[in-house]
């Protein structure tokens, strides 16, 4: 039975790579992806959105146009350097966009009703869209979604964006903290472990080789791209960490992560700015069992190295 899942991600190298995971595991039913400003503007990610889609051959799946910038209203630092002009490292996607139908963010409600009960978001970018919800519907807005996987924030150890704070915290605090108090069971995925989900280039290599996913013109090149900038900002590192493929592979195996339960807060504004919050005290406050969110602290990196392997070497694009 393969789960059905509504992404929100900004692609961004290690979003793509997220998005070409979840449409060749067969584990998974892709029913839409919300792709708005992040790691490149709004419009870049939906284009390449339609890009890896059209790869891919699943145009079925809908595309809908996320926000343009955070609820604070602050300008918007990209990182080419990281992932690219456009987001795929040295790769300009086709503008196949004439023949792309995109949908407003209203169209994440839809599916929330057509898959009541049966839908998990994995949300692998900034957390506006998520927030927006909640501001536009109500408090109940998501309350038939099933689970939030959400890949986010970093607890008692360095940021990368701050000393304390995580990218997808850090751009849009105001959505974080709205996001984690206002959603329910959620499975967060925090530096933690997203630093340690390395790839190598050998196992790049290994895929380039042997791999006929339709995925193949776009792995090498976006992969050493990334792991170049990776080199430069941690010294001596052995490969790149995909940070967004870990709540997908998280919510296909479930063995795979170890969660702490406790209750998430974001810091919204001053010095500490997107730092994410949780009392790690032997006997922390008691709060709402409700307000508990679960923080994977422990990872299987083995594990993730060969499911990693598997699925990027299926043939093709698993459909429903």
């Amino acid at each position: 039975m393969a789960y059905n899942v509504l992404m929100i991600a900004d692609p961004g190298i290690d979003d793509s790579f997220a998005i070409m995971f979840a449409l060749l595991n067969p584990k998974i039913n892709l029913v839409g992806i919300v792709s708005g400003y992040g790691n490149t503007p709004k419009e870049q990610s939906i284009k390449n959105t339609a890009y890896l889609l059209y790869l891919g051959n699943r145009q079925d799946i809908p595309i809908i146009a996320g926000t343009a910038g955070p609820l604070s209203g602050e300008p918007i630092l990209y990182y080419p350097e990281i992932h690219g002009k456009e987001g795929l490292g040295p790769l300009k996607p086709p503008d196949i966009l004439k023949n792309v139908n995109v949908y407003d963010i209203n169209k994440i409600i839809e599916i929330v009703k057509q898959y009541k009960g049966n839908l998990v978001i994995v949300s692998v970018g900034r957390l506006t869209e998520l927030a927006l919800m909640f501001i536009l519907y109500g408090n109940n807005a998501l309350k038939d979604v099933t689970a939030f996987f959400i890949m986010g924030g970093a607890f008692l150890v360095p940021g990368n964006i701050t000393a304390e704070a995580e990218a997808n915290f850090y751009v849009d605090p105001i959505a974080a903290n709205t996001v984690m108090e206002k959603a329910h069971n959620i499975y967060l995925y925090p530096l933690n472990i997203t630093n340690k989900a390395i790839i190598t280039p050998e196992i790049i290599n290994y895929l380039d080789e042997n791999s006929s996913t339709p995925f193949k013109p776009l792995l090498k090149p976006a992969f050493d791209y990334y792991y170049k900038a990776y080199q430069k900002n941690v010294p001596g590192i052995k490969g790149a960490p995909l940070h967004d493929v870990v709540p997908l592979m998280a919510l296909t195996n479930p063995e795979l992560v170890k969660y702490v339960p406790r209750r998430v807060r974001v810091e919204e504004f001053g010095n500490s700015k997107g730092k994410s919050i949780a009392d790690f005290r032997p006997k922390p406050d008691k709060e709402r069992p409700e307000s508990i969110d679960y923080i994977g602290m422990e990872a299987d990196i083995q594990k993730f190295i060969v499911n990693f392997m598997e699925i990027f070497l299926q043939g093709e694009c698993h459909k429903v």
